[in-house]
């Protein structure tokens, strides 16, 4: 059996799991599973860093080792730290990623289920070497499925006007990048921020509040907005 036990936050706050190496689920059922974690990270020969990275070849990588990706400084402290991802630790981290990296970005609250957890981590080895390992993807990749003008995606923002305009964004948004069942938008790809208010704007996503505050962003602050949240770190 192997030991997880990582101190990864300031608080010194300490989980400890066991869970064999070798240890995996239903990796069909896991693939349903992997539907909770579709909006922040991709897999597959395709597959780009977004909100969150790609999951390719994620066995046996160190926490927040992926190049070309902006993590948290806890994930960095946590690698630095030693922790690699195997089936003992994803399955400590997927059951309350906020409890086992304090100060993480990623905003989903943690799979209870452990069975779920296994067939999801099954899923996941299907990416990795040994039985496949497809080749890293192109950290510079960003969403597709949207047909917004790319002269607007092009505008460069100004971190500076951005941070002007962002007190309406952190009347709900954390920026530290913290949640309470809002997402972070802390770090995210300026050009997914972009799409995302763009998309809100033109109303392809659907939620009222969101479209309203869009509506009154034109294209150049839509862009600052996403320099400045692009900018801070946590």
């Amino acid at each position: 059996m192997r030991l997880a036990c990582l101190s990864l936050s300031v608080a010194a706050s300490v989980l400890c799991t066991t869970v064999a190496a070798d240890t995996f689920g239903d990796p069909v059922a896991g693939e349903v599973v992997f539907a909770n974690c579709k909006a922040c990270h991709k897999v597959g020969p395709e597959a780009g860093n977004g909100i969150g990275p790609h999951l390719n070849g994620l066995f046996g990588r160190a926490a927040a080792g992926l190049e070309g990706f902006r993590y948290s400084r806890s994930l960095q402290r946590a690698g630095s730290n030693g922790l690699e991802w195997h089936a003992d630790t994803l399955d400590a981290f997927l059951e309350d990623p906020r409890g086992y990296a304090s100060g993480t970005r990623m905003s989903f609250r943690g799979l209870k289920d452990q069975e779920e957890r296994l067939d999801v981590i099954a899923y996941l080895r299907g990416f990795s070497a040994d039985p496949a390992n497809f080749p890293e993807a192109d950290p510079t990749a960003t969403a597709t499925d949207h047909d917004i003008d790319p002269e607007i995606l092009a505008i460069e923002g100004d971190a500076e006007y951005g941070e002007y305009l962002s007190s309406e964004c952190t009347t709900c948004h954390r920026a530290d990048g913290g949640d309470d069942g809002i997402p972070s938008i802390v770090l995210w790809p300026e050009q997914d921020f972009k799409i995302a208010l763009q998309a809100y704007k033109n109303e392809q996503r659907s939620h009222p509040v969101m479209q309203m505050i869009a509506r009154r962003l034109n294209d150049e602050e839509i862009a600052a907005l996403a320099a400045y949240f692009g900018s801070l770190e946590n």
